[in-house]
């Protein structure tokens, strides 16, 4: 039994496929399937019931799986607190963010961590919140941005800013003539949504009540996009509106007279921008000064 096989087992777990798993674990998929045969011929049982279409843990397998998990995170702490003794901003950290807060964070975050820890490489990537939160547990993210509420076992929070929504619209769309723009408005003209699984979408929907509990999304929604920037586009070309954080209002290139922005009516949704991390994590000092270089880039109001 090693190291190795736990992780693939734990991986593809996560998966529910073994190509997907072979592709996180960058192993080919025989490989994959290999490891997994090999520790299940050791053990002496079925780990995963395999089908032509779908794989899933057996009742063993899942208190297997559950252990496998706290093996890794355990290695993981081993080779994390051998870096104690050495310069906490020295060794790279490898950090991770929500679709909806990387692409208006990491631009101004990259360079002001080279200023403030120029010997701390930087890994970043962006990604849905449940992926995000499977690879802080395994390690392979040291710390991830996410919008609150965020609880998981083990893991620390921390509030970096407060991120108020405003309204996208076209420009020559007859809001335009109005300062706010009411939450109860939204329900009754198409509204340009995220997709499945981005929490951003969640929170418009929860800040829309009625869109959401009439079960008429559909009707209201024509088109659900995996960015914000495709949605931005949509709505310059005239397709309906949207609601936006206030850290992507301002991030475009289009001429005047294209598209107007306007707060919503107070009291104004929001949401709240945090960092979360392995409370295990020996390298507090680097979480501080990504924490404070992040508040330093926000547009929101910090906490």
């Amino acid at each position: 039994m090693t190291l190795t096989e736990l992780r693939y087992i734990v991986t593809l777990a996560q998966e529910q496929h073994f190509g997907r798993a072979a592709e996180r674990c960058h192993v080919s998929q025989p490989t994959l399937s290999v490891g997994v045969k090999k520790l299940e011929d050791e053990l002496g049982i079925l780990i995963f019931e395999r089908s032509k279409s779908a794989v899933r843990l057996t009742p063993v397998g899942e208190g297997i799986v559950t252990q496998a998990q706290k093996v890794l995170e355990q290695a993981q702490s081993i080779r994390e607190l051998a870096q104690v003794g050495k310069n906490q901003l020295a060794t790279p950290l490898k950090v991770g963010a929500i679709y909806t807060v990387g692409p208006y964070i990491f631009p101004h975050l990259i360079p002001q961590l080279h200023r403030v820890a120029p010997d701390m490489p930087l890994y970043i990537e962006e990604n849905f919140t449940h992926v995000l939160r499977d690879k802080l547990r395994t390690g392979e993210l040291d710390a991830i941005i996410v919008a609150l509420p965020f609880q998981e076992a083990d893991v620390l929070t921390k509030p970096l800013y407060d991120e108020p929504f405003y309204a996208l619209m076209p420009a020559d769309h007859p809001w335009t003539k109005r300062e706010t723009i009411d939450t109860e408005m939204l329900n009754d003209k198409s509204l340009l949504l995220l997709g499945e699984g981005h929490c951003f979408r969640d929170q418009v929907l929860e800040a829309c009540p009625t869109t959401s509990r009439r079960g008429e999304a559909s009707s209201h929604t024509t088109v659900e996009s995996s960015s914000l920037e495709t949605i931005r586009h949509m709505v310059a070309s005239g397709l309906g509106v949207s609601i936006l954080p206030l850290s992507a209002v301002d991030s475009h290139h289009y001429a005047p007279g294209v598209i107007e922005v306007r707060p919503l009516t107070p009291p104004a949704p929001y949401r709240t921008v945090a960092i979360a991390w392995r409370a295990s994590f020996p390298r507090p000092k680097a979480i501080e000064v990504l924490s404070d270089s992040i508040r330093l880039c926000s547009v929101g109001k910090p906490n």
